[in-house]
């Protein structure tokens, strides 16, 4: 999501920082090209405008062209615009994901169309609240229309390590709900989901069914899951979530896809209702809080570093990385450790989004997806380093043409393969080697270039 954006924004202020001094004009013609990529990333025309306006107002004038840095004057301009329009800024009181600043059991209600995947982001969150949280969670489905949905949730229940509520057939939707909540105090869990039916359009059938368990059950988030993929039909949904029924918080849901990332850019001010959290995945640990500075940054190619950080925290094993550093610095680094780093990798997602938070990277990352690192270079290095014995794991040296075709022929590569992975493997270890050899003052002083290979070094 917002790839398209950040590409034609990013073409913008390249242009700018080539001018070096900027006019009025230079400004209103980097803003007009800023209108068009809005408006082809499907944002709201009314958004557009609001953006549009804010950026102008800031940017023309004495501000901009005597700053030092004029076209990075502009960037901070529109960055923070975009921050405001995402929901964040001023006002913004800093809060992001769920609010469970309430006693249990905590009712939280998911609502939204069929096919949003309101059911399987139920599961991300159960999920995400027992391990971050450390809280007892309640799943309950409230769709009787489809049997299909109940068995869906259980199942999500039992992968989340969650009670899923027990199916009882003939039971309305509040009636449902009732149970869940009864269970809930008597068994003291500290939230409740409540899963509600979805309808493949907004009609007054489904609404009316949302609003009579939402005025039961009083919940204390009334979170609307919606398709990103689905652009402004996904911020009319909102819209009409929130006038009939009324809603806290928005997840977006399929924000890995191919969406234009206008319907995020569009939901705060269509709907006033803030985006919570967005599912990029199919996977139930495939949840994120939303933070709109970070997504902003993301859009303008300055990458999101926290964000990176914070998932790296979440997926690598501590133990295990400190243990691998400890094997680097002493220069014994083996294939085995190799084929560690790439488990630690896969473990925090796909190479071309864990690249995307780096700044810089978006002018290159569809190279790295054209080339499909993900599916091909990672599984084929796993793939070649299973097919070894733990001897030759330990010693690559061992590797010579008769081990390299077995190899290959175990692994589903070829030769040319298992010897690209052993050259990338040397110049990994003849470069942790160096780092010792330096040590912490030599690196400092000679820097990156100390640790190329001789004819390798950047002048």
């Amino acid at each position: 999501m917002f790839e398209a954006l950040g590409n034609r924004l990013t073409g913008v202020f390249d242009k700018l920082r080539r001018r070096g001094a900027l006019t009025d004009a230079d400004v209103q013609e980097a803003l007009r090209e800023v209108r068009v990529a809005l408006l082809e990333a499907d944002v709201a025309l009314p958004v557009v405008k609001d953006l549009v306006t804010r950026v102008r107002e800031r940017a023309v004038g004495q501000e901009v062209i005597r700053s030092v840095s004029p076209a990075q004057q502009v960037i901070k301009i529109v960055n923070d615009a975009l921050v405001e329009a995402l929901g964040g800024g001023e006002g913004d009181d800093g809060k992001r994901g769920l609010d469970l600043n309430a006693p249990s059991p905590i009712p939280i209600l998911m609502v939204g169309l069929q096919g949003s995947g309101k059911t399987t982001t139920s599961g991300k969150i159960a999920l995400r609240l027992r391990t971050r949280e450390r809280k007892k969670v309640l799943l309950a489905s409230l769709d009787v229309h489809r049997p299909a949905a109940q068995l869906q949730l259980q199942t999500l229940a039992d992968q989340a390590e969650v009670t899923g509520l027990p199916i009882i057939a003939g039971q309305t939707p509040r009636q449902i709900a009732e149970r869940a909540m009864d269970v809930g105090r008597r068994e003291l869990y500290d939230i409740v989901i409540l899963d509600t039916a979805g309808r493949l359009a907004i009609d007054e059938a489904l609404m009316a069914e949302v609003a009579d368990v939402k005025a039961f059950v009083k919940p204390h988030e009334t979170l609307l899951v919606v398709d990103a993929m689905t652009g402004q039909d996904a911020v009319n949904t909102a819209k009409a979530f929130q006038e009939k029924v009324g809603v806290t918080g928005i997840v977006m849901t399929r924000v890995d896809g191919d969406a234009r990332g206008g319907a995020a850019l569009s939901m705060r001010a269509v709907t006033g209702a803030p985006i919570k959290l967005l599912g990029a995945g199919e996977k139930l640990d495939a949840l994120e809080d939303f933070h709109p500075d970070r997504i902003a940054n993301r859009i303008l190619g300055m990458g999101d570093i926290v964000s990176l950080v914070e998932r790296a925290a979440e997926t690598i094993d501590q133990a295990e990385a400190e243990k691998l550093a400890k094997k680097m610095q002493k220069g014994s680094f083996d294939l085995e450790d190799y084929a560690s780093q790439i488990k630690q990798i896969g473990k925090m997602g796909s190479l071309s989004g864990i690249l995307g938070m780096l700044p810089g990277v978006g002018k290159i990352k569809s190279q790295i997806e054209n080339a499909n690192l993900d599916q091909t270079v990672l599984k084929r290095q796993a793939a070649i380093i299973g097919s070894m014995t733990p001897k030759e794991r330990r010693n690559p040296d061992l590797l010579k043409a008769s081990r390299k075709r077995r190899i290959a022929a175990g692994s589903g590569t070829t030769v040319q393969d298992v010897n690209r992975l052993l050259k990338q493997f040397d110049e990994m270890s003849a470069m942790m080697k160096r780092m010792n050899k330096l040590g912490q003052k030599g690196l400092m002083r000679g820097g990156l270039a100390a640790l190329m290979p001789q004819g390798r070094r950047p002048f």
